[in-house]
């Protein structure tokens, strides 16, 4: 058997989410850019199609990796971001996308004896899975397409008519936590884990430390940052800030949440709970500008980013913090927590599918709801700094097996069980 490889196969990514700041909500955004530009580093042509910003060109080119804005014209009346206008987005790209596979990349592929790994993300992409495959197949072209559709999330599962998915692509997902959680659905998906990028493994300078510690002020120092939704754990987040406060524990957290009305409810929360909340609506671009932001509003207890936060600032807050409260309730795979110890930074998750994460070895790992469990990992480890030193040590050790490289191969073993299973085999 000849194994999948640069030579033989190309990869289209459809995701909703992408690298644009328009396009990016969550962990799904960072998943599939991280992934497409892993893949075209090892060789492989690479398109990735998602809802892209409507102001930057329709498709980009790096290397082997093009980027595909889909929708703009959709997206140029719905500037709130990705999610807004998501149905008839939805539509459009069920509609508008899968001739463009079959005939602009499955065919080009074939005409080079190359097949395409055809990767739908999320419910939003089912129809689009689902209408490639009848186009393709009508275009004789269904040898030449490994197509295969990824949960990252149990999000719109029950609009899905599983069957008809199934018969177009082969289910997979990201942890054996959401294999179970299929299983409800009658699917029995295979599991391909997520990575992380080998950039996120980093060595954060300690003057950046410093600086964002000084900024904080004395105390504890913690830090949230996802989807506001009420899977993601923040009010129990907030709740052990305020059980600290109540007994007179200095502790402040900062958060970045997104753009959903739930970010209403979390702050309402924090009011009620008798935290002082300030805003930091500045777009900060270095260090020394965020520790600046921080340090205006040195009475609040909760520092909530209401700005766009680039990318390079998050590795150095979660170096700097006394922990980064991941504490999903329901956690498919749960990057953040990853990322976190990529960069030396110390990770409260929850036990759902953080598969990564070992309690007592390289993050705290939380078993329920309840702020007082958080309470009680935080004053256990302000109280022995050489338990929290060596949680971190062992978790940038830990990221490092989770980078993309080192994952991408069970992914293209996965893959070719797919082929194989739909009667396939991969040529030279």
């Amino acid at each position: 058997m000849t194994h999948i490889s640069p030579a033989n196969a190309e990869f289209a990514i459809v995701s909703f989410e992408g690298p644009d700041e328009y396009s990016r909500a969550g962990g799904l955004a960072v998943r599939v850019r991280d992934l497409a530009e892993t893949l075209a580093e090892l060789g492989f042509r690479t398109h990735l199609f998602f809802i892209g910003d409507p102001g930057l060109p329709a498709v980009e080119s790096n290397g082997q990796l093009t980027l595909h804005r889909w929708g703009q014209w959709i997206s140029a009346y719905h500037p709130a971001g990705v999610y807004d206008g998501e149905w008839n987005k939805m539509q459009d790209l069920s509609q508008s996308l899968p001739p463009t596979l079959a005939n602009e990349v499955i065919r080009a592929a074939a005409n080079h004896g190359r097949r395409t790994v055809v990767m739908g993300e999320d419910w939003q992409t089912v129809d689009v899975m689902i209408n490639t495959a009848q186009t393709v197949a009508a275009s004789g072209l269904s040898g030449h397409c490994i197509p295969v559709w990824t949960a990252n999330n149990v999000f719109g599962f029950d609009s899905i008519d599983w069957s008809m998915l199934a018969a177009a692509a082969q289910p997979m997902t990201v942890s054996r936590y959401m294999k179970h959680e299929m299983w409800r659905y009658g699917v029995n998906p295979l599991v391909a884990p997520n990575g992380v990028a080998p950039t996120a493994i980093v060595d954060v300078s300690p003057a950046d430390i410093q600086r964002l510690r000084s900024a904080f002020g004395g105390g504890i120092a913690l830090f949230k940052i996802g989807r506001f939704s009420g899977d993601k754990g923040w009010h129990p987040a907030l709740e052990s800030v305020a059980i600290l406060k109540q007994w007179g524990v200095r502790a402040r957290i900062l958060i970045r949440g997104d753009r959903s009305p739930y970010g209403q409810e979390v702050i309402s929360r924090a009011t009620g709970l008798g935290l002082s909340v300030s805003d930091l609506g500045t777009r900060f671009a270095t260090v020394g500008d965020l520790a600046d932001g921080i340090s205006i509003h040195s009475e609040a207890d909760v520092l909530n980013l209401t700005a766009f936060l680039p990318d390079s600032l998050v590795p150095p807050i979660y170096a700097a913090v006394d922990g980064v409260l991941a504490n999903s309730g329901h956690e498919p795979f749960g990057l953040v927590g990853l990322e976190v110890m990529g960069a030396g930074g110390l990770a409260f998750v929850g036990s759902t599918g953080e598969e990564y994460a070992i309690a007592e070895s390289n993050a705290v790992v939380l078993d329920t709801g309840d702020p007082r469990e958080i309470v009680v990992q935080i004053l256990r480890l302000r109280d022995d700094p050489s338990m929290a030193e060596r949680l971190k040590h062992q978790a940038k050790e830990t990221a490092r097996f989770w980078i993309w490289p080192k994952v991408v191969p069970e992914l293209l073993a996965k893959l070719e069980y797919v082929a194989l299973a739909r009667g396939m085999e991969i040529g030279e």
